[in-house]
C-alpha cells in the first residue's frame, strides 16, 4: 500500500524538521512548506492526504490560507490546525471553516499520531454545512443564507453540522452554542427578537450570549429590534 502524503506547513524550521522526522519514521511521505506561498504552490500541483497547518505565520496566516482553499474548492483533504497560542475562539473558527481538528503546541507524540490517523481514516469531503456556509470572517447574517436554510427544510432535507467531540466539556458547549445560535440567526434573517422567542431566552440575555460567542449581528430599528 502506498504511504500517505502529509504536507507540514510551519514557519519554524525546528517544528517542520521534528514533525518530518516523526512522521517519516511512522511511514508517511512528508513534504514541507515554510509559508503559505509554498503551501499554495504544493497544493496547486498535488493533493496531499493530510495537511498540518500552523495558524500564526508571518506572510499569510493559516486561517486565511484555509479560507482560500475553501473558496477555490481545493479543500479536498483533511487539514489539522496547529498553534502554540491557540484559543477556543480560534479552534472554533478553524473547524467552522473546514479544519478537522486543532493541535496545541507543544504537541504530544501520541496525540499527534492519533489525530493524523483518525483524520485520514475518517475524512470525507463535506458539502458546506450550516456552520460552514459563510464565506465571510465576521459571520454576518444574510438573506441568501436564510433562504437556503428554508429551502432545505421545505424539501425535508436533513441539515448536517460537523461537531468535534474531542474537546473539554466547557469548550464543547461553547462550540455547540456558536453553531446553534448562528443557525437560528440565519434562519430568522438576523432578527434577534424572533430568535429570542424561538430559543426561549430573554432578548438582553441573548444579546450578551451572542457578544460572548463573538457572533456579530445588526440591531435593526423597528418594532422587533431596539435601536443600537
Amino acid at each position: 500500500m502506498e504511504s500517505k502524503r502529509i504536507l507540514v506547513v510551519d514557519d519554524e524550521i525546528g517544528i517542520r524538521e521534528l514533525l518530518s522526522e516523526i512522521l517519516f519514521d511512522e511511514g508517511y511521505q512528508v513534504h514541507m512548506a515554510e509559508n503559505a506561498e509554498q503551501a499554495r504552490a504544493y497544493r496547486n500541483e498535488s493533493e496531499p492526504d493530510l495537511v498540518l497547518l500552523d495558524i500564526w505565520m508571518p506572510d499569510t496566516d493559516g486561517i486565511t490560507l484555509l479560507r482560500e482553499w475553501v473558496d477555490q474548492d481545493l479543500l479536498t483533504m483533511p487539514v489539522v490546525m496547529m498553534s502554540g497560542h491557540g484559543t477556543i475562539e480560534t479552534a472554533v473558527e478553524a473547524t467552522r471553516i473546514g479544519a478537522v481538528d486543532f493541535l496545541e503546541k507543544p504537541i504530544a507524540l501520541q496525540k499527534l499520531l492519533g489525530t493524523i490517523a483518525k483524520a485520514i481514516r475518517g475524512y470525507e469531503p463535506k458539502l458546506p454545512s450550516i456552520a460552514m456556509q459563510s464565506q465571510e470572517a465576521d459571520m454576518n447574517i444574510g438573506v441568501r443564507d436564510a433562504v437556503n436554510i428554508g429551502a432545505q427544510e421545505a424539501a425535508g432535507q436533513m441539515l448536517q453540522v460537523y461537531f468535534p467531540l474531542d474537546l473539554p466539556l466547557r469548550e464543547a458547549r461553547e462550540h455547540f452554542d456558536l453553531i446553534y445560535f448562528d443557525y437560528h440567526l440565519r434562519k430568522e434573517v438576523g432578527n434577534v427578537a424572533r430568535v429570542a422567542d424561538r430559543v426561549g431566552l430573554e432578548r438582553t440575555h441573548l444579546y450578551r450570549k451572542l457578544k460572548q460567542l463573538g457572533i456579530k449581528f445588526v440591531k435593526k430599528g423597528g418594532p422587533d429590534e431596539p435601536h443600537q
